[in-house]
């Protein structure tokens, strides 16, 4: 990891954290449950969890990315979740983390508002409304308690979903002014063994990121809003 030089690792990403809950894998690992983990269909065990990923991240120099669960969970998780993290002492949860060893705060940056909610296979799928609502008032929550951050909302979870470009006009309409990205996801693989069409590939990748652009520039003129969306390529 530390050859490849990757700046920032988004944790716990994918499926997984729309049913996770973070408390479990904080505290002494003896004392975490083993829980059923949806997603995957496995057992969680827990014994890696948020302050074993800061850990690994300096140990790679990596910045962190942290997913707060807007499948199962919603404001709460998420805000606690924030004072955990960055709240330096003196609240629940941040004397919470001195008591775990860990007497700084991890001072993360940047936030991700769920994981691919769009998706049909996701645990607490939601419509573009009911995740848009839910982002945006989880959002305002999380920057009360640490303005500093930057946040990020999900798009949709790849170009050809039935619902894209739809998903992200509605999502930025509720969002637009509280989040800093909106995300973008897809993969591209070479199962033909044809090198060409897959290098060709990229031509994909560059319409798929000026669909999103255009969507926002939209919406920026719609709100009639001085401020620029970025986008977070983070799948």
């Amino acid at each position: 990891m530390n050859e490849l030089q990757v700046p920032i690792i988004r944790y716990p990403g994918g499926n997984f954290v729309s049913g996770y809950n973070w408390e479990d894998g904080v505290g002494p690992r003896e004392q975490r449950k083993k829980k059923l983990e949806l997603a995957w269909r496995v057992i969680e065990t827990n014994q890696f969890g948020v302050n074993e990923f800061i850990e690994w991240s300096k140990k790679v120099q990596a910045d962190t990315m942290m997913v707060v669960n807007l499948g199962t969970r919603g404001i709460d998780e998420a805000r606690n979740l924030m004072e955990y993290c960055n709240h330096p002492f003196g609240s629940y949860y941040s004397d919470l983390r001195i008591k775990h060893d860990y007497r700084e705060p991890h001072r993360i940056k940047t936030w991700c508002l769920g994981n691919e909610m769009d998706g049909s296979w996701q645990i607490g799928h939601k419509t573009s409304q009911e995740y848009g609502r839910l982002a945006g008032e989880t959002a305002k929550a999380m920057k009360c308690v640490d303005p500093n951050i930057e946040l990020v909302a999900c798009g949709s979870s790849h170009p050809m979903m039935d619902t894209f470009p739809e998903w992200e006009a509605t999502v930025l309409e509720h969002t637009y002014e509280v989040v800093d990205y909106i995300s973008l996801h897809s993969y591209y693989g070479n199962p033909e063994n044809d090198t060409p069409n897959y290098l060709a590939k990229s031509l994909d990748m560059d319409a798929y990121i000026k669909s999103v652009i255009a969507v926002c520039d939209f919406i920026k003129a719609k709100k009639r809003s001085p401020k620029t969306i970025y986008l977070s390529f983070d799948e």
